[in-house]
């Protein structure tokens, strides 16, 4: 389809899906390249836990409240990073967040005691901070309304594939014993060093605006700024909106309550995977990963298909409180006693399938319901709900499993939390359709 499209006086033709595609094939590779370092970074020590724990000495607690303290370093800078996409640059944030957590992330090889294990984990949270609010905003300056579940389905792609592909890498490195240091401490270190590397990169790879964008035409620079624009005229007229009036919104509240909750089983359930995988298969770490590296690669698919789904169907709050509430009760499906273990595999590949597939319908609803600068905000905002989630459902992981509490009882206690965070997103107002 052709656009005419009015540039410097002159009506010059502007292929709309050729220049969709051209924007996807140079916006997408290395956002999803970023990602998928940054999260590897970020729940590596999952893996590393499975050797580590022992190495150390740490108890299932210390791991809990580690793994968690991650999640307050990141609340501290989660919407100024957001305000810095929407009112600076995305490449040179995304530059300092990329050195400071590859740095920080290869550092973990060298904590002894409980408490250097708790300031390395939270000092990461503090260099990641504002990353991944900072992608959604940004993927606002590129794609149209229409099109963002589709971009941020490929974006998250990254989640599952990272640890996916991470599960086999960490199994190899786990065996490492090179210069003195064991297997766990190379671990952090070879999967921390490529952030570094990346963020040396993004200033002359990644583009701010359509503005700045010397591979696209005038024309088309001109087209893809017009109809962004274009859109966010129309939420203003519809409802013009503040920043501060946004973030009292019931709404924006009832998006960050839902994710808090949800994602408490979430967050619990990715970093505690493997180890619930040992336990429940009686196999070895390597065995362990293996099968976690399936759960993953299910995850994958189900990235693919609700991104696809939401974008067809318009709807977004649907899919990420459907997903939830399958996710629910697929995971209390597994928890179920006297299976065999292969039948508790197939109910959490199964539960990989809806666990990742309500994310990227969910991040899309703030960009639809609110204008740039208050979208960016509320953001950044859902998302300190959403990794405070991540401290407390690890926290209480950590503690049950220190009292005895078994695999069963945590599946059910992330079971209850994605049900419950579902049903909050129903409630919900936010449009069911783009506008």
């Amino acid at each position: 389809m052709l656009n005419n499209t009015l540039q410097h006086g002159a009506t010059t033709p502007v292929n709309v899906p050729a220049l969709r595609r051209k924007v996807a094939w140079r916006i997408l590779p290395l956002v999803i390249a970023l990602y998928l370092v940054a999260y590897l970074d970020r729940a590596n020590v999952a893996f590393a836990k499975l050797r580590m724990g022992k190495s150390l000495g740490f108890s299932e607690e210390v791991f809990g409240l580690g793994i968690g303290i991650f999640f307050v370093g990141y609340l501290i800078l989660e919407i100024p990073g957001a305000l810095l996409v929407e009112r600076w640059s995305a490449r040179k944030w995304f530059c300092r967040i990329l050195v400071t957590w590859g740095l920080v992330s290869a550092a973990m090889a060298f904590v002894r005691t409980p408490a250097q294990f708790y300031w390395a984990r939270f000092l990461l949270g503090v260099a990641e901070a504002g990353f991944f609010p900072g992608i959604i905003v940004y993927f606002s300056h590129w794609f149209v309304e229409r099109e963002r579940s589709r971009a941020l389905s490929w974006l998250l792609v990254a989640v599952p594939f990272s640890l996916a592909l991470g599960a086999p890498v960490s199994s190899m490195l786990l065996d490492v014993r090179w210069h003195g240091m064991e297997g766990w401490q190379w671990l952090f270190i070879v999967e921390g060093l490529p952030a570094v590397l990346l963020g040396v990169l993004v200033p002359s790879c990644l583009t701010d605006r359509p503005s700045d964008a010397t591979w696209l035409t005038p024309a088309e620079r001109h087209h893809l700024a017009a109809e962004l624009a274009a859109e966010a005229r129309a939420k203003e007229s519809i409802r013009p909106i503040g920043t501060a009036k946004a973030l009292r919104l019931p709404a924006v509240w009832l998006l960050v309550l839902g994710i808090t909750v949800g994602n408490s089983g979430g967050y619990a359930l990715t970093f505690w995977l493997p180890t619930t995988v040992k336990n429940l298969s009686g196999g070895s770490d390597s065995t362990a990963l293996a099968w976690s590296g399936l759960y993953y690669a299910c995850g994958i698919l189900g990235v693919l298909l609700s991104g696809w789904s939401a974008d067809r169907s318009g709807d977004r709050k649907w899919h990420a409180a459907g997903g939830m509430v399958a996710t629910g009760f697929l995971l209390a499906g597994s928890a179920i006693p006297g299976q065999p273990f292969a039948a508790r595999m197939a109910w959490l590949c199964f539960t990989a399938l809806a666990a990742f597939s309500w994310i990227s319908p969910f991040w899309t609803l703030p960009s639809i319901t609110l204008p740039p600068a208050a979208a960016a905000a509320a953001t950044g905002l859902i998302n300190m709900g959403a990794n405070l989630a991540g401290y407390a459902g690890n926290h209480v992981t950590g503690w049950l499993r220190a009292r005895g509490h078994g695999d069963d009882h945590n599946l059910l206690f992330f079971a209850a939390c994605f049900l419950l965070g579902g049903v909050i997103l129903a409630f919900a107002r936010t449009p069911t359709r783009p506008s």
